[in-house]
């Protein structure tokens, strides 16, 4: 008989990974998911790759996203629900698993809405850093959400930006947002509309939440040289960008047959060019060519993105020595008696007279 192995899953909660973020620093976890996503989109072809499965109702999507490489296999469970504020809940939630490919075994469940925006917001910084024109100092932000601070530190500690201007259809949005920030050492703006702080940034990143063809950027409001992030348009049906933003601009996805079908590029033939921003990374291909070129990144993210802050979370935790052991997967003393196992665990089961 086999020898009995411990088949414990490390737990994350909200609190866990709360606490982590206060206990590293959040500039210090932006750096890491940061590092760790270079890292894994420079291993690109490593990994098994699809795009995620999506079950769209009246009010939303929920989503599964896969990805796996030769040693660990990661998903998310993450939804999409912009009325949920009616309700007190946040539009997006989602929790993730990181197993051992060699076994199956989860060796981390952990929550990740808070890490979603982390990653989001660190996944556009490394967009930005091989995409925007060096130098940069001001970023627009239209859309002041859940996702807005994150963005907005992710750039300031990453890229050096020191000014933001700001503008959302609920003015309570972009004030919660300007006291949030307060300390930081970022100027804050507030703009009337997206055309007022869209002039004079370098860097726009929309961020919006509606589940609509919306038209926020349109050609005429920009200028040579921006850097267009475009975070909020991640599903079929739902957009930001004309789409003769994207026709005047360089674009770059993270996953062609995704964004194709989820991002700004839905609006477009499936013959319109775009490049893949790991061969951009890898030197592959080119990512600006000129300080007068509009670039795009058509944002929608990727399931190997929560890889990457999956295995953050997994070893910062580990380091600090946060979360709990659960079983999630019974422990067999003899793995052929799965019905004694369960017996074990109360009354013995009883036939049915």
């Amino acid at each position: 008989m086999p020898s009995h192995a411990p088949a414990h899953t490390l737990y994350l909660s909200t609190h866990d990974v709360a606490e982590l973020v206060r206990r590293r620093g959040l500039e210090a976890c932006l750096r890491a998911i940061a590092d760790n996503l270079r890292a894994d989109f420079l291993r690109w072809e490593a990994f098994d790759k699809s795009a995620r499965v999506a079950s769209h109702s009246r009010d939303g999507v929920i989503e599964l996203m896969p990805v796996a490489d030769a040693h660990r296999y990661a998903f998310k469970y993450v939804n999409g629900h912009p009325k949920n504020l009616q309700h007190g809940l946040p539009t997006v939630m989602a929790f993730g698993v990181l197993a051992d490919v060699a076994t199956g075994l989860p060796v981390l469940l952990s929550e990740l809405t808070f890490t979603t925006a982390l990653r989001t917001a660190a996944m556009s910084a490394v967009a930005a850093q091989a995409l925007a024109r060096p130098g940069s100092r001001t970023l627009a932000l239209v859309g002041n959400g859940a996702q807005a601070e994150f963005q907005a530190l992710a750039f300031h500690h990453l890229l050096g930006i020191d000014t933001l201007r700001l503008y959302d259809t609920d003015p309570a949005a972009t004030a919660k947002l300007r006291r949030n920030l307060q300390g930081t050492g970022l100027r804050t703006v507030a703009c009337r509309s997206t055309a007022e702080a869209v002039r004079g940034a370098d860097i726009v990143t929309t961020a919006t939440a509606d589940k609509v063809h919306a038209n926020l950027l349109t050609a005429g409001m920009l200028a040579p040289g921006q850097h267009i992030n475009a975070v909020g348009g991640d599903c079929p049906g739902k957009t930001e960008l004309h789409a003769d933003v994207l026709r005047q601009a360089q674009v770059f996805v993270e996953y062609a047959p995704q964004t194709r079908v989820e991002g700004d590029i839905q609006q477009l033939p499936a013959d319109f060019p775009v490049t893949e921003l790991w061969e951009v990374l890898a030197a592959r291909r080119p990512g600006r060519t000129a300080d007068s070129q509009i670039t795009v990144f058509d944002s929608v993210g990727f399931a190997l993105e929560d890889y990457a802050a999956l295995r953050f979370l997994h070893d910062a935790a580990a380091e600090l020595g946060l979360g709990q052991r659960i079983a999630l997967v019974p422990a067999l003393p003899d793995p052929k008696d799965l019905f004694g196992a369960l017996q074990s665990h109360g009354p013995r089961l009883r036939a049915a007279a």
